[in-house]
């Protein structure tokens, strides 16, 4: 059965409006402007109804079709402030800069990092050789629990590429006005990070040729998991 049978409009627009939002630093009126300006007329509101419908789809598949992760793992946590209250987004990358996964906590002790690991090796058939954190002693009680195979380097400046994946969170946080609970922050960042992930390739380390291969196969991938390529 098609994915968008019973749904006003054609597949087409509902996936372009996701990935425009996901894909770039737009607000959900800034989506409707732009299909306004294509002659389609649709509401922000609906626009929003599409991303918490569609997005968690997306996302899933988007992430059972990565390659495998790497070996080396970047772990970092950023504080993200809820209605006042500081939260702590986890997050991993691996070498190549793709996203392992994200988790909102309210804590950043052992507790919470043996959660965080336990989502990162949840499915995996194996265990990462290096993970690389910064000084917060939370990662190393919670590494030599669950991953004592792995080498652990320390340091404040060895993770700058997990940090600098945090810029798109943070510009998000920014045009959504910050997030109004933490519930809801975990489901869009959930989305966010592998719908926005997909498509960020790194241009810097690709000449012009490898780049365009890369971005095709980005898109063939979205299509796919859009089901726009069957609709067609």
């Amino acid at each position: 059965m098609s994915l968008y049978k019973g749904f006003r409009y054609p597949g087409e627009v509902i996936a372009h409006a996701v990935w425009l939002y996901h894909g770039f630093s737009l607000s959900l009126r800034d989506v409707e402007t732009i299909l306004a300006a294509r002659g389609i007329e649709v509401t922000y509101e609906s626009i929003r109804a599409w991303n918490d419908r569609f997005g968690p789809v997306y996302a899933k598949s988007l992430r059972r079709r990565r390659a495998r992760p790497g070996d080396k793992w970047y772990l970092d946590e950023v504080f993200v402030r809820i209605k006042g209250v500081i939260h702590y987004l986890w997050r991993a990358v691996d070498q190549e800069g793709n996203t392992l996964d994200v988790l909102l906590q309210a804590r950043r002790n052992k507790k919470a990092a043996l959660r965080f690991f336990r989502k990162l090796l949840k499915g995996l058939q194996y265990v990462p050789r290096v993970i690389v954190t910064d000084k917060c002693p939370s990662y190393g009680a919670a590494r030599k629990e669950l991953l004592s195979s792995a080498e652990h380097r320390q340091s404040r400046y060895l993770n700058n590429r997990v940090e600098v994946s945090h810029q798109s969170t943070r510009q998000r946080e920014r045009r959504m006005r910050r997030f109004r609970s933490a519930r809801q922050a975990q489901r869009f960042l959930a989305r966010h990070a592998f719908i926005h992930g997909r498509f960020q390739l790194r241009r810097h380390r690709l000449c012009a040729a490898d780049y365009r291969i890369a971005r095709a196969a980005a898109f063939t991938d979205w299509q796919n998991v859009t089901q726009i390529a069957s609709a067609a």
